[in-house]
This record gives C-alpha cells, structure tokens and sequence, in this order.
C-alpha cells in the first residue's frame, strides 16, 4: 500500500495525517528497511507537545489539538507504511551486525517550510525484527532526558533534532538501571533523517556496492542538493560530511556536552545531532567526564569526541570506498581538525563575549581560560555565566575589577593562571573601542545562559513527576532553556 493509499490519508480532519508526507526513502525499495506495526497502548497522555516546531510544517499551533498528537504519533492510526530501518555499526570499537530500529520506526517524511525534508522517527514504539529481545519501550524518564537534551541544545547553538511529541503509554517497563516497574512512554524524533553511517555499513558488509550508490545517490539529492549537478559530487558530499561533524562536535563541546555513545549507528548521514541516552552536561572542565556508566574505559568521554567523530569518519570511508576515491576522502578528512578548531574557537570566544579577536589574543585568551577551568574545576557553566551576570565596564580600569563581584573566582594572587587570564582580558577590553564594551555585554548574555541542564538539575523536575505526578518543574524548565535564563 502506498501513501496515497493509506486510508483517510487526505481527508483526515487531523492536521498531522493532512500533512503532504513523501515517499522519498521508501521509494528506494525494501532493501533498506522492513514494514512494522505500531505498538497498542492501554493509554495515551500528552506530556509534551513542541508548538515551536510546528510552523515549520506550516500548522498553527492554536489549531492543532492535543488529541491530534494523540491519535497520530501515540495510537498511529491512518499512517502506512511505518519502516524500521536496517542498519549495522561500530559498538565501543567492534562491529556489530545485530542492529536496526529496534524500538522505533521511520513514521513519515514531511517537506518543510524551509523547503528541506525532514523525517518523523519514533522511539518507543515497540518491538521490531531489530529489537534483540528487548521489549521495544522507553521509559518515562528516557522521553524526558530526551526532550531536555535536544531542547537545551537548541537553544545553545548545537545542530539537533527535536522532539516533537511525548506520550506517556501506560505500560510497565522493568529496567535494571531503575526502580521497577517504571513508567513508559512513545515519542516522535524530528530530524534532517533517519539514515546513519552504520546504514552505509550493512550494506558495505552484505557486498552491494550497487545498493551503496543507490542510497548515497539519494542522500545527495535530498541533503545535499547543491552538490547533485557537480561532475565530482561523491567527493565533494564526504568533504562537507566532513565540515558538518567537525562544526557539529565543536559546537559539543563549546556547550559542554557529552553525548556519550558515539558509535557509528548514532552517528547521522547529515551531520546532525540526535538520539540522546545517557548523555550529560560536564559540571566542570574535565576531558576525562564520563557520561554512561558502561563505558568502562572512557572510549566516548568528553575530551574524546573530536577524535572519536574523526574516527568514524575515517571508518565511513570502508564502505563508501566503491563509489568515492581513497584519496579523495583522505583528503577531505585531512580538513577535519580546521574545520573543528576554527569553530571550537569561534564559540569559545563569543562564551567570552567577543565575536572576533587578532589570532595571537585569541589563542592565548582561549588557553588560560581552558587552563584555569580546568586547574580550578569551578563550574563550567557557572563561570561563563558568571562572566555574564558581572560584566562591567570598570573591566577597563583594572584587572582586579575582572570578575571581582563573583565568588567562584579564587583570591587574589592564589591562582598564577586566573591572574594572567584577568590581565589578557583587561588588555583586550582596552585594545578595543569603548562603544564596543555594550556589544560584550550583549554577546556573554546570549551565548551564556544562567540555567543548565546539569544531572541534579534534571533530577529535581523528575522527583516531582516520578513522586506526584507533577509536570510543572518540567514545563518551567523548558521555558528557562527557551528565555535563555
């Protein structure tokens, strides 16, 4: 059955079901993917709608009522085909083949006002032929974690998808990692797409090269377009694979995020970010801070994602090797730590309120920042939000007045580094032109927000719904990511 075919699928009253979904990936034939049936839920509660997303599929949101997200992405109904997709990845190093949707499935493909595609994914949706003897769910917890992440790292800059809903389902879960039972729930993933690098790799494994090109051939033309009429457009699309990773993990890392699996499956054909497990925001500046309690030996720890992501990257050029030239993606690679640093650097500095500084001062200033961070381990966000919330023009005067009216700086004359770093900033403030300063103090204000998604932080809003059923600390919240405050 086709899309068109689906039935109701034109004339459902419900916005979502309306919407002009495309074929595009289901098009390419079954090769890539399997047809799958929705899980049946005893029950269906709206916990999180994202009205922000929704113009971008040109809905108003006042229009669209909490029982159409329901009935659309909690009880699927009037939606065909829904497609898990097959993939293989790299899993802490080894190659794994048994892998898949195994708790989710592509539910539609939908042309955005931007003119972009983008793809609805679920997650906890139940099982599917990839679901390894899992039951297929996902907690309460998984779907807050997830909204938390995705949204905090909006609003910070970080290239993401997005949740657009989360519907708590009624069903048990008994986890290991938790108190049991525990509370389920389905959410939709809006993303640039659902293909991964490991979706590259199953077929790389199972020798099509001819299903390989077939499928880099269409991420070409719907996620690179502007390469599809070059005469060397393989290259050219792995060389800005490429740029988009490196941008993609500075921005991590400039936020102070740690994703936490960064295996090959979790890594996105578009450069995008999504699929957020047992991630955290560092506390402090620690390139050692592990964020999932499994990774045993610190392979995905935060000081290790550039290297990790280049990694992958590199692994990529396996499969894709039968379409692109080894030397041509080598070369394409060989930019990746350019491309990171010159964008690790422009966030850095715009944390510390300037859009744009000589190099020689921005390297330096950039050092003792990480070096004190670091030495010190005051809170990294604290700090930069501290340089936010204390900024004066008296900077100007001395370097005694920089951060002086903050707590969480060191006494004067205790840290040799902290010393150094005030007089830089004092020089730098000086080199510039007074009418510049109002400009500082707007930049370290938006690019420095007081709340942070820390792990505490996260416990405190999921004591009151795991206790009480109480959603309001969510709610608020989301509303301090979304202010900036």
């Amino acid at each position: 059955m086709t899309l068109a075919e689906t039935p109701n699928y034109k004339n459902s009253s419900n916005p979502f079901l309306s919407l002009n979904y495309e074929s595009a990936l289901e098009s390419l034939g079954d090769d890539y993917y399997d047809e799958v049936a929705a899980e049946e839920f005893p029950q269906h509660i709206l916990r999180w709608r994202n009205d922000a997303l929704l113009p971008r599929l040109g809905l108003e949101p006042q229009l669209v009522k909490d029982e159409d997200f329901v009935t659309a992405f909690g009880k699927f109904q009037g939606r065909k085909p829904l497609l898990a997709l097959r993939y293989h990845g790299y899993q802490f190093g080894e190659y794994n083949r048994q892998l898949g949707d195994g708790r989710g499935f592509l539910y539609g493909q939908v042309r955005a006002t931007d003119g972009e595609l983008y793809d609805f994914g679920t997650k906890g949706s139940g099982r599917t032929p990839y679901s390894r003897g899992g039951d297929g769910m996902l907690t309460l917890k998984g779907g807050v974690r997830e909204v938390l992440a995705a949204e905090a790292l909006h609003h910070l800059g970080v290239r993401t998808s997005r949740c657009l809903s989360m519907i708590e389902t009624g069903l048990p879960l008994w986890r290991g990692d938790e108190p049991s039972p525990t509370r389920s729930c389905v959410m939709i993933r809006m993303s640039s797409s659902h293909i991964r690098f490991g979706t590259f790799e199953r077929l790389h494994f199972f020798q099509r090269p001819d299903l390989t090109k077939k499928l880099l051939d269409h991420v070409i033309e719907q996620y690179y377009r502007h390469l599809s009429a070059e005469q060397n457009k393989y290259a050219l699309f792995y060389a800005e694979l490429v740029k988009r990773v490196a941008k993609l993990v500075a921005q991590w890392m400039a936020a102070g995020f740690c994703h936490a699996v960064l295996n090959t499956d979790n890594m996105s054909i578009t450069g995008e970010s999504f699929d957020y497990g047992p991630y955290a925001f560092i506390p402090t500046y620690n390139p050692s801070f592990i964020a999932a309690y499994f990774d045993y030996y610190g392979r995905y720890c935060y000081g290790n994602q550039p290297s990790i992501c280049q990694l992958n990257l590199q692994m990529l050029q396996e499969p894709l090797k039968a379409i692109i030239d080894k030397e041509e993606m080598e070369a394409g690679l060989a930019m990746f730590d350019e491309y990171y640093q010159a964008e690790y650097s422009s966030l850095m500095l715009k944390k510390l309120g300037f859009e744009d500084l000589p190099h020689p001062e921005a390297g330096e200033l950039l050092n003792l920042t990480v070096e004190f961070l670091k030495d010190s381990q005051v809170g990294y966000h604290q700090f930069f939000y501290e340089m936010a919330r204390t900024f004066s023009s008296k900077w100007r005067d001395d370097p005694g007045f920089v951060l002086n009216s903050s707590d969480i700086v060191p006494v004067p004359g205790a840290s040799g580094v902290f010393d150094d770093w005030c007089i830089l900033y004092h020089k730098i403030l000086n080199d510039l032109e007074s009418d510049c300063i109002d400009v500082i103090a707007q930049t370290l204000a938006v690019n420095n927000p007081k709340t942070a998604l820390l792990r505490p932080v996260i416990e405190s809003i999921w004591e009151p719904i795991a206790q009480e059923d109480n959603w309001q600390p969510f709610y608020d919240l989301i509303k301090a990511i979304e202010s900036r405050k």
